[in-house]
């Protein structure tokens, strides 16, 4: 059985899939939906089945993206018959199911309900600090949304405690923003502790949405409900799982 997360604040129809109730097996046991893994392909598809009809729709219907750690958004009418590269989508058509793919990096669902406009978004620290979650408000206003009235909803991530980061990434984001040097700890050596879910509320946030919170959810301390890709590499696995975290009209 599917055991999605979901948030109140949302008023669409939305999840954030958890591991539990896939067809998958082995080290990707559960509702592994990536394409891009080296899991069976016949196990994916189910899996992605299992999460579109949970929201109500036909699989056609799923859209998701060839996520690259960009701040590239596109606008959906309709399904792809190709996934583009980007990291954030829109739509203002109902029954399309928007949905990123992640397994420690942020996934992160908008909604504005007055004007009947949704996104989501798929951010890493590259994508975040390039600027994906404000692209992903810009492109929903585009289509009629007002940033006051969208809720942002953080899902499942990495957290804290378990994200130890080099100097480089610490460089990068305080460099952008001297205010954010407050989303790291020291960490053993030159090493930090990076607390993703605060930056993407605190970015969200001064993008001027009406209301954005993150469910608390760490991806890599609860390993019987989430994928995890560091938490893989920790173990020396040879691959890992995706989370489908998805929005609809």
């Amino acid at each position: 059985m599917l055991e999605p997360i979901t948030s109140p604040a949302l008023t669409a129809r939305h999840a954030f899939f958890t591991r539990k109730g896939g067809a998958s097996s082995g080290i990707f046991s559960g509702l592994n939906c990536g394409t891009g893994s080296t899991d069976q392909s016949e196990a994916v598809a189910i899996n992605r089945a299992r999460a579109a009809e949970a929201l109500g729709v036909s699989p056609a219907a799923l859209v998701t993206l060839h996520q690259v750690h960009s701040a590239d958004v596109v606008t959906v009418t309709a399904p792809f018959h190709g996934k583009p590269r980007a990291d954030g989508m829109v739509t203002a058509t109902p029954g399309l199911m928007l949905a990123v793919l992640t397994a420690d990096c942020q996934p992160v669902l908008f909604q504005d309900h007055k004007a009947g406009v949704i996104g989501a978004a798929h951010g890493g620290w590259r994508g975040t600090l390039l600027g994906v979650l404000e692209a992903v408000v810009d492109a929903m206003e585009t289509l009629g949304a007002d940033r006051k009235r969208i809720t942002a909803v953080i899902g499942p991530t990495i957290s804290q405690a378990a994200y130890e980061v080099g100097p480089d990434v610490y460089e990068q984001v305080t460099d952008d923003d001297r205010n954010a040097t407050r989303f790291f700890a020291q960490g053993k050596g030159d090493r930090m502790m990076f607390d993703l879910p605060s930056y993407g509320l605190y970015r969200l946030r001064a993008a001027g949405v009406g209301h954005a919170e993150w469910t608390r959810h760490c991806t890599y301390s609860d390993p019987a409900r989430f994928y995890s890709y560091r938490r893989t590499t920790h173990l020396g696995e040879a691959d890992y799982g995706r989370l489908l975290s998805a929005i609809r009209l």
